[in-house]
């Protein structure tokens, strides 16, 4: 006779029993019983008459193993607890179980449940905002756990991976990448850990979390109240901030928070002009990585901007094609120096500014990929390294020029030549062995998508 489901044997034998061996697992046997009552099933720990199944942990005592299987002979069915776990969390009551423990404020109950990975991510993350977490400066195992329990909902690992469940790095990660902003908001009950990244400044939970696109209104203002400038400049560079709040981040004229500002795509058109009056470096930023129409540029011309300053406004790529033919026009040397640069040139207008010959743009014309290819091989002819670099760097420079800079063995040559995804794989293979271009090398996109096949391979091989 086939076995039925457990969902089926439950609701086909009222005022029967079930047969529980061996530990408790993610559910006291209290709300066990509690969960059986819609049945109208009991739980039992010992064989008696009106066993219809047995609940069996995987791991039982003799007496217990023994007593399945004399039991099993006779017919009655045995299934895993963590199947009956499972069917039990599917169907809980989130409403009936938060307010008992919102009632009782049961934090071990909320810790026990936090590792119940068949919870809804909803019920989650709902007890995670009652979770009480220990003094900052203890160490509680509950703590760890719930980070670890957190982390390992969340964040997809291999199974050789487990190690980064440890890792308050990994927690960053999650701050950085979840899109569910009630999870973001229970990150906030979080210690609000420091975080070092190589290379940079500390940041921590917080700013972490304000920095995440994912962010709510509630939460934008759950952040503002903790009046922290390394907040503030978070959510100043944040492009889902309402513009509102980030005209109110302006008035504090903070250095910090206005360049952050400067870099925010959301900016709108007062608030660019209103930063053009602020620092230098914050000036920069917005003639670099702003949007610039006609509208901006009058803007910028009118702020009466040294032309050095203005100039780096060539290296924008977000220029519109009237402002780019608009800057073509002038005569400043930085301008049209980054212009040469500049990937939103067409060909005629490149050629153009090479025939002007201004000094210093030869290295930013060679860099270009729009350049015509002829131009790039008289560049080649000048003989300057400096020229020569920034070829090297170019990904439509032709296979002919590449071999004849890689045969100069310059070390600063084949720094540009070991990142450009044009370069022939053999001489690409060459350049590998060379421990100094290690860097420029992983930026080379055919060896990023080599370690990345890799990677997939050595997936499948552990799923295997």
């Amino acid at each position: 006779m086939r076995k039925p489901t457990l969902q089926a044997l439950l609701a086909s034998n009222p005022d029967k029993k079930l047969l529980f061996l061996g530990r408790e697992g993610g559910f006291t046997r209290e709300e066990i019983a509690h969960f059986l009552k819609r049945f109208t099933l009991s739980v039992v720990e010992a064989h008696s008459e009106g066993v219809v199944a047995m609940i069996e942990h995987h791991a039982l005592n003799p007496l217990d193993e023994q007593l399945s299987e004399q039991l099993y002979a006779q017919g009655v069915p045995s299934y895993p607890l963590r199947v009956f776990e499972r069917l039990l969390s599917e169907q809980i009551n989130d409403d009936e179980l938060l307010m008992g423990i919102k009632l009782s404020n049961d934090q071990a109950r909320i810790h026990r449940l936090l590792g119940n990975g068949d919870l809804s991510d909803s019920l989650f993350v709902k007890l995670l905002r009652l979770y009480e977490w220990g003094d900052s400066e203890e160490d509680r195992r509950e703590d760890r756990d719930v980070i670890i329990h957190t982390l390992r909902r969340y964040i997809a690992i291999r199974p050789n991976e487990e190690d980064i469940l440890h890792s308050y790095l990994t927690l960053r990660q999650l701050a950085s990448e979840a899109t569910d902003s009630a999870l973001l908001m229970a990150l906030m009950g979080f210690p609000n850990f420091e975080f070092v990244v190589r290379g940079r400044a500390k940041v921590t939970l917080q700013e972490t979390i304000a920095q995440n696109p994912a962010i709510d209104a509630v939460l934008v203002q759950k952040l503002l109240h903790h009046s922290s400038v390394a907040i503030d400049t978070a959510l100043a560079g944040n492009r889902t901030v309402a513009l509102e709040v980030l005209r109110g981040l302006a008035k504090k004229h903070h250095p910090a928070i206005d360049e952050a500002l400067a870099v925010n795509p959301a900016l709108d058109t007062a608030l660019f002009e209103r930063l053009l009056r602020r620092e230098e470096q914050t000036k920069a930023l917005l003639l670099v990585r702003q949007p610039i129409d006609s509208e901006r540029l009058a803007s910028v011309e009118l702020a009466g901007i040294e032309a050095e300053l203005f100039g780096l406004m060539g290296a924008n790529e977000q220029l519109s094609k009237v402002v780019v033919e608009r800057l073509l026009e002038q005569e400043n040397p930085t301008l049209l120096c980054y212009l040469g640069g500049n990937r939103l040139l067409s060909t005629a207008q490149l050629e153009s500014l090479y025939l002007r010959r201004v000094a210093g743009s030869a290295v930013t014309l060679a860099s270009n990929p729009n350049l015509s290819p002829q131009r790039l091989e008289e560049l080649y002819e000048q003989g300057e390294e400096a020229v020569a670099v920034a070829l090297a760097s170019n990904p439509a420079l032709p296979q002919g020029l590449l071999r004849r800079l890689f045969e100069q063995e310059s070390l600063a040559i084949n720094q540009a030549l070991a990142s450009n995804p044009a370069l022939p794989r053999e001489l690409l293979d060459i350049l590998t062995v060379d421990t100094r271009l290690q860097k420029a090398l992983a930026q080379n996109p055919h060896l990023i998508d080599a370690h990345a096949t890799a990677l997939q391979y050595e997936a499948k091989e552990i799923r295997r």
